[in-house]
């Protein structure tokens, strides 16, 4: 992933999304970020062409409308959403959503720590992970 490559971040929360945005600010990240505060609005953005295509997908799962592991079936069943990988980002603890995730191929899965230091560090490991994987041609 390079500094110029958009991310989507798909979150209900205000105060997580600024957290994440001051975040990503302190580790240096310049990536244009899309936020989107449900799944269907998530998944409207993904599949107007006018948009640029996210080369990483930032998902909290406990949302209004459409919850994110109602997202992430869609996407992962559509062929041209399937490959963007996705990152959970939650408060919650249960097993069955750590499996539901998992069984529904997401790339990282994050309990958000109730420090900040933390969430930031959390959040440069995975940053540093994509910035230095070699992620396929996504746009074709």
């Amino acid at each position: 992933m390079r500094s110029f490559d958009p991310i989507l971040l798909v979150e209900d929360d205000q105060l997580d999304v600024m957290t994440l945005k001051r975040a990503l600010k302190e580790i240096k990240a310049t990536n244009p970020l899309h936020i989107r505060n449900n799944g269907e609005a998530a998944l409207e953005f993904l599949r107007d062409p006018a948009n640029p295509k996210p080369l990483l997908i930032l998902l909290d799962l406990n949302m209004p409308r459409m919850n994110g592991l109602e997202f992430l079936e869609i996407i992962k069943a559509d062929v041209d959403l399937c490959k963007i990988p996705v990152v959970v980002l939650t408060t919650s603890q249960e097993e069955q959503d750590r499996l539901a995730s998992f069984q529904l191929s997401v790339a990282g899965y994050i309990i958000k720590p109730l420090t900040y230091p933390d969430f930031v560090e959390k959040l440069l490991i995975v940053y540093q992970y994509w910035c230095l994987s070699e992620i396929p041609d996504l746009m074709n």
